[in-house]
């Protein structure tokens, strides 16, 4: 477009200008009229449809078969993915401009009945979602496309609906989608929790349309005028009269200042104030909104209509005198010679500044390149007359300008303005670029903007094993090629997606030969378990040594697999087998012990049926006894572990001997009837504190028996016999429960029966008896009975265990009958306490002391 305004009309105080972007976009034999076209936004694709058999979208960019009900709606997303709704509530969303869609429906335990019933009319879209209109009425939306939840709306009147429109979330009153229903002569405005009369009395409203704001809505109304009110109903602020006879076939908002009518060739737009103006065309138009205008749809062209931007209009309107227009007359004086562009900056030198950004915003907004340049050269001019000026805006205008010009090349086909540039951003647009296979210009833009560029590697990648008729190994060797041309060590790319799409058409050996260069084991692991590469998912993922992911593919394995398989592949892995086994530890026992039977290891069988028959309660005593003997014969089978079958048997026939002894109601008497005359048979222990020896080791058993009064302690020593327990760890029971029960009487009758005869006493002497006892604190026990009967003591022992326990006179007889040592009953008379001075035990010791001493003088 060049910057003659001869294109630009005048409606009410606002230009708008009306330019041709492409020529020949359709078949000169496509009926147009016979077609539904839906585009996507920021100057997107194209999406036709006719009838139920077909669709195609945009240059042609894709065709797509249509097996399904009838479509009722037609939609494009943000990030352009198409949307196609079937009157049975059928939702597909295709991505990436592919035939590869996901699947939904509007059908739910809520909205199911109303769809299967009524079936779907129409759909309205927004960027991120849509509402489905049913045949009774009913509204159904959907608020986002990555997870798709329909709602019903709350019921609406049941009278036709004349036409409909929605105001997004964004933009609602309630902050819910709401859509407004012309029904008869009113408005109804339906959200999610109610449905409320607008109670208007002009209708029918033929067409009914929301602004890209949610600000304004536009009425066309039976008479043929048009009114715009604000969204929430409380002023008319403009009414156009169209004076036509028919009502026009569709009604869009040109931006948010302009409302355009379209008939089969005329289009009409109706600016503020009720203002006006009229477009022909020689043959059926469609109109494809935008946020910032309306493209126009023929046979021969594609156009867009737009407001004129504020900054192109204060320059380029006739005898503008702002100062970007100085500056732009100022460069064509320099041009031609004429002094007359010195003048021109000096007129706007105080506000030169603005004029410099003024022409750098506007060549933002125009099209045409000579324009572009003219603009942009002006502003470089002007900053040639400043000392300083930052001139970054100039810089990102001209890699902007650049980027734009490139992608609406007709080849490429994205007529995209500089507003739409700015919300769409840069990375989207490269990728709007990828999808539509422009690699090297998606590539080149991507360098010139400094964006990232693995995903459109990995997506050439996709494409290449989608499509090539190669053989798999070319294929590889062609991606892992180009991937490390562009990284020598191919880090930053995701070879397992590009191994993801070859699995998914199926090209197996392919998907596995690239995940050998994919250096995330994960990801890897991840992607042979789909594939069913089960055993070399479990070795990649044990090379990697991540026992997270090892134990996962385990576990995937373990769902999958026969229980023969699994532990065939698992147990010429070690790190596997010690996997399972921690796992199955933690309640899995079956597991572990088909583990332990197919990997041979007999003890920790056994162990663990051993470890069962342990745990099983006091009524199970038969699967007890079955658990113990299977454990037996695990081991029975080999002289090896010999010794372990004895230890388990021996353990099992405690046990039977034990719960025998639990089963005696005459083995353990209360103290109280031990001491009475009470005859013991007939007061057989309580219930209350009767001990339970069942699952007690055999020295803790002897121990509970060795405590309890007769007939306990006779007990004790047959079962000690019949395990061959030795006489020494006998006697240390014995001592040992004497010493809990503090059961003195019994020790000393102990010591009287066997103090004298070696046969009888203790294996170690009767000395731990003085000490232990000793230590209970029963000194005149230890020192009366057992310190006597220390004959395994050397003289000096024996005279300080006398001393400990305070028989000093023993001590001194001991040091002077045997010792004969003078000294130390001389010590002994020093170290004796202050009670014992005066007593008894100080004339003992004197007198010893005397003889020992006397013995001294006659040897003398």
């Amino acid at each position: 477009m060049s910057k003659s305004t001869t294109a630009w009309d005048r409606v009410n105080e606002r230009f708008y200008r009306k330019f041709q972007l492409y020529s020949d976009v359709f078949d000169e034999d496509l009926d147009l009229s016979s077609y539904l076209i839906s585009g996507a936004p920021y100057s997107g694709a194209l999406a036709l449809h006719r009838h139920a058999d077909q669709f195609c979208s945009g240059k042609l960019i894709r065709s797509l078969n249509w097996d399904q009900r009838p479509i009722r709606g037609l939609g494009w997303s943000e990030d352009e993915k198409l949307l196609v709704i079937a009157q049975d509530g059928t939702v597909r969303i295709y991505s990436d401009l592919s035939n590869d869609y996901s699947p939904f429906t509007l059908g739910n335990h809520v909205t199911s009945q109303d769809v299967e019933e009524h079936g779907v009319v129409a759909c309205k879209f927004w960027l991120s979602g849509f509402v489905a209109l049913l045949g009774n009425n009913r509204l159904i939306a959907v608020g986002r496309y990555d997870e798709p939840r329909p709602k019903l709306l709350a019921t609406p009147p049941s009278d036709a609906v004349v036409s409909w429109a929605i105001i997004p979330p964004a933009y609602s009153l309630s902050g819910s989608v709401e859509a407004l229903l012309a029904i008869g002569q009113t408005i109804n405005v339906v959200d999610a929790d109610t449905c409320e009369d607008r109670m208007l009395q002009n209708g029918p409203f033929r067409h009914m349309s929301v602004s890209p704001n949610g600000r304004f809505i536009a009425l066309y109304t039976d008479d043929g005028k048009v009114w715009v009110i604000t969204s929430d109903f409380q002023d008319k602020l403009s009414e156009y009269d169209t004076r036509a006879r028919t009502v026009p076939k569709d009604m869009q908002w040109c931006g948010n200042d302009a409302v355009a009518l379209a008939w089969e060739d005329e289009v009409q737009l109706v600016g503020p104030q009720g203002s006006g103006s009229r477009y022909y065309f020689d043959g059926w138009v469609h109109l494809v909104p935008d946020v910032d205008g309306i493209r126009l749809f023929t046979n021969e062209s594609c156009e867009f209509l737009q407001r004129v931007p504020d900054v192109i209009e204060d320059i380029f309107k006739l005898s503008s005198t702002s100062p970007a227009a100085v500056l732009l007359d100022a460069l064509h004086q320099m041009d031609n010679r004429s002094p007359k562009a010195h003048e021109n900056l000096q007129l706007i030198k105080d506000r030169l500044p603005e004029a410099i950004d003024s022409c750098i915003a506007a060549a933002g907004h125009e099209y045409d390149a000579d324009t572009q340049r003219q603009l942009l050269k002006a502003a470089s001019f002007g900053k040639t007359s400043l000392d300083i000026y930052d001139s970054d805006a100039f810089v990102d205008m001209c890699e902007t300008v650049r980027t734009l010009n490139a992608v609406r090349f007709y080849e490429i086909g994205l007529p995209l303005s500089f507003d739409q540039y700015e919300r769409l951003n840069p990375e989207r647009l490269v990728q709007r670029l990828v999808n539509r296979r422009e690699y090297f210009l998606a590539l080149r833009l991507a360098d010139y903007l400094r964006l990232p560029n693995d995903g459109m590697y990995v997506h050439w990648a996709c494409q290449k094993v989608r499509t090539s008729t190669d053989s798999e190994e070319s294929i590889c060797r062609q991606i892992v090629a180009k991937l490390r041309s562009r990284r020598p060590n191919g880090g930053g790319v995701s070879y397992e997606q590009i191994a993801r799409a070859a699995h998914d058409e199926g090209r197996r050996d392919l998907a596995t030969s690239l995940l050998e260069h994919e250096p995330l084991a994960g990801k890897q692991v991840l992607l042979l378990l789909d594939m069913e590469e089960d055993v070399l998912a479990l070795d990649k993922s044990i090379d990697s040594g991540d026992t997270d992911l090892t134990l996962y593919v385990l576990l995937q394995m373990r769902r999958k697999m026969p229980l023969a398989t699994f532990f065939r592949t698992v147990n010429s892995r070690p790190v596997a087998v010690a996997l399972v086994e921690s796992t199955a530890r933690g309640g899995d026992t079956d597991l572990l012990k088909d583990l332990y039977y197919q990997d041979d290891r007999r003890v920790d069988g056994a162990n663990l049926l051993f470890r069962e028959a342990l745990a099983t309660r006091d009524d199970e005593a038969q699967a007890r006894s079955d658990k113990s003997r299977s454990a037996v014969r695990l081991l029975k089978d080999s002289k090896e572990y010999a010794p372990h079958t004895r230890l388990i048997e021996d353990a099992e026939r405690l046990r039977h001997v034990q719960e025998n002894l639990d089963a005696d109601p005459k083995l353990f008497l209360s103290s109280s009837s031990a001491d009475s005359s009470v005859d013991s048979s007939t007061t057989g222990g309580t219930a209350a504190s009767r001990p339970r020896l069942t699952g007690l080791s055999l020295n803790r058993t002897l121990l509970t028996l060795l405590q309890h009064p007769a007939p306990a302690p006779s007990t004790a020593e047959k079962l000690a016999s019949d395990f061959s327990v030795s006489a020494r760890t006998l006697w240390h029971l014995r001592l040992r429960a004497l010493i809990t029960t503090r059961n003195w009487r019994e020790a000393e009758t102990l010591a009287k029966n066997h103090g004298s005869s070696k046969k009888t006493a203790p294996p170690f002497g009767w000395s731990v008896f003085a000490k232990e006892i000793l230590n209970a604190g029963n000194a005149r026990l230890a020192g009366n009975m057992f310190v006597p009967l220390c004959k395994e003591l050397e003289w000096r022992d024996k005279a300080e265990l006398y001393e400990k326990c305070g028989f000093w006179g023993r001590a001194a007889e001991e040091g002077a009958k045997v010792g004969k040592d003078a000294q130390y009953v001389r010590g002994l008379v020093e170290r004796m306490p202050r009670e014992a001075q005066t007593g008894r035990e100080r004339v003992e010791v004197e007198k010893w002391l005397g003889v020992v001493e006397g013995k001294g003088k006659r040897g003398r």
